[in-house]
């Protein structure tokens, strides 16, 4: 059974939540700033963390940011704000979703089992699709969930890991934002340009020289993203 933290200052948004997911399934666990939703994940087994972003004490952010030192567990923030200038901010902060309130429980719902899916997929056990692949000096193995650069381990997310594996597997192909969106967050890729920019940012940050200057990681003008193929 997977465990969920609910983390929200308005304590009838957690309860209405807790019903929900606890229908669907889970355990849940509950917090009410971030000060309580780090201890929590620091003390208790999270599967997935569901953090609003403005909270007294710490907000979703700074808790999320303290959070992305020690886990890769799946974060979903709420926000009450629709500017996508707050929604870029949480997933340039390593978020994996965000859902703007107020919502729908369905889409949450939704938006849950999708990255619980991929995070499976991301540190459980698939043997059929258990796959090393290596690309000039990075290593990914499909099986153990890990990447490797010159020999060192690199932390990535899941999400991060999972556009890594797409691009990996298919050099030279140009992958529009929105295909990787589809492909990867399995929705529908409204806004999935800015989103997509965000992680591919991150990933040159972790596997590149110079991310300004990538070798690999390409962006192809107009048209989308690419491993570029090795010679």
């Amino acid at each position: 059974m997977y465990t969920i933290l609910i983390c929200d200052d308005e304590r009838d948004i957690v309860s209405a939540l807790k019903i929900y997911l606890e229908s669907d399934g889970y355990r849940t666990c509950e917090a009410y700033n971030g000060e309580e939703a780090l201890d929590i994940i620091k003390n208790e087994e999270i599967h997935l963390a569901i953090l609003d972003i403005m909270m007294p004490k710490k907000d979703g952010i700074a808790a999320m940011e303290e959070i992305r030192q020690f886990s890769n567990i799946p974060i979903i923030l709420l926000t009450a704000k629709s500017e996508n200038r707050d929604k870029l901010m949480g997933l340039d902060s390593g978020a994996d979703d965000y859902v703007t309130k107020p919502f729908l429980p369905t889409e949450l719902l939704a938006r849950v089992r999708s990255q619980l899916r991929r995070y499976t997929q991301f540190g459980g056990y698939s043997p059929e699709r258990e796959t090393k692949f290596a690309y000039a000096n990075i290593v990914l193995d499909a099986e153990e969930k890990s990447v490797t650069l010159d020999g060192e381990s690199v932390s990535l997310t899941p999400t991060e890991f999972e556009i890594l594996k797409l691009l990996i597997q298919n050099p030279g192909v140009v992958f529009s934002p929105k295909e990787i969106y589809k492909r990867i967050w399995k929705d529908d890729p409204y806004g999935a340009e800015g989103t997509v920019a965000v992680h591919i940012r991150h990933l040159r940050e972790k596997i590149e020289i110079s991310p300004a200057e990538p070798r690999y990681l390409k962006a192809v003008w107009g048209q989308g993203y690419k491993i570029e193929k090795t010679k």
